[in-house]
């Protein structure tokens, strides 16, 4: 006699991938050269364009 299963509940939203470029945080940093001899001055923090902030992985 086979027994059966039960089917596994079906998730209602399944949480979309996370952005490769940022990591899901929607922001990316660059360092921020200034001068002639372009020395470091610091870092600067911007929206990922790939995601667009968003965090969530693009389907494209």
């Amino acid at each position: 006699m086979a027994t059966r299963k039960t089917p596994a509940p079906v998730t209602a939203d399944p949480k979309p991938a996370k952005c490769p470029i940022c990591q899901g945080s929607g922001e990316v940093s660059r360092t921020v050269r200034v001068g002639r001899k372009r020395r470091t001055v610091g870092r600067q923090t911007g929206l990922c364009l790939a995601c667009l902030g968003s965090g969530e992985a693009p389907t494209d």
